[in-house]
């Protein structure tokens, strides 16, 4: 046991580690050859990266993506999601986006999809939309609805674990994922320790989230780029890959679990810095 954990966190050091040897050594070295008034004038320039989680899920999952981000000279913030519903989430992170100035690159992961296409509507700082295995709803859907796009099917809300929250209106609650079942529906390519860790420290999006129909689609009227991710067991892929056509977006897809971001940050990396151009 103790063998496996100690394999489990040397992958994830790994992980982490070819990260930052493939993105922070070509930044420097191509730094090193520029005037200091040349290097400082691209930072500038960069637009901020807002990295938004989805349920199940907290901001530290974006760490090995935000980390060469920021390496790179992007100013980055990981947004602490409240996953009450698309329409309080998405005016909250509204709010948030309008303390930012200068141009903002939004990217959703999971049920964070939902929430940037809510946030991003009539804000013109934000110029890019990326969705890495999320939502990208329709004005008018849910996230349950969009679950069958494609003809597609998940069975994890067979999985799900209800606890009462205070002011939940009858019939709601906060949904866990049962940790029992967690490692194999969200992450199943990721070291099982790590996966386990994770389902003891998600957290929980209010049951309604999952039918309450969503507002104005910001795709609609902002670039857009979708990973889909063909080995996930949370949004169904034809779903992933319905939404993607939908939206018009620039779409890349890889053999990932529900967490790319995580088991390949490399290719998410790559997606988002696209975006950013």
């Amino acid at each position: 046991m103790i063998r496996n954990k100690r394999r489990g966190l040397i992958a994830l050091a790994a992980a982490a580690a070819l990260v930052l040897a493939g993105f922070a050594a070509p930044a420097v070295a191509q730094n090193e050859t520029k005037a200091p008034a040349v290097v400082a004038a691209a930072k500038a320039a960069k637009p901020t990266i807002v990295l938004v989680h989805g349920a199940f899920a907290d901001s530290s999952g974006w760490t090995p993506v935000a980390t060469a981000l920021q390496l790179k000279g992007y100013p980055v913030i990981a947004f602490s999601n409240p996953l009450r519903g698309p329409a309080y989430d998405g005016e909250y992170l509204r709010q948030f986006l309008s303390t930012i100035t200068g141009p903002i690159v939004l990217v959703g992961h999971s049920y964070g999809g939902a929430v940037i296409s809510n946030a991003a509507t009539g804000n013109p700082n934000v110029k890019s939309l990326v969705y890495i295995a999320a939502y990208a709803l329709a004005e008018g859907e849910s996230v349950q609805a969009a679950n069958a796009l494609g003809g597609g099917h998940t069975d994890v809300i067979d999985h799900l674990v209800l606890r009462p929250f205070p002011g939940a209106t009858e019939g709601d609650g906060d949904a866990y994922i049962d940790p029992a079942f967690f490692p194999q529906l969200f992450a199943q390519d990721l070291p099982k320790i790590i996966a386990q860790g994770m389902a003891a420290s998600q957290r929980p999006g209010a049951l309604a989230s999952l039918v309450t129909p969503s507002g104005p689609a910001a795709w609609e009227s902002i670039p857009s780029w979708y990973m889909v991710a063909s080995n996930d067991r949370i949004i169904p892929p034809e779903a992933e890959r319905a939404m993607a056509a939908r939206a018009g977006a620039t779409t890349v897809e890889i053999k990932s679990s529900h967490v790319p971001m995580l088991s390949h940050p490399l290719d998410v990396l790559s997606l988002i810095e696209k975006a950013a151009r």
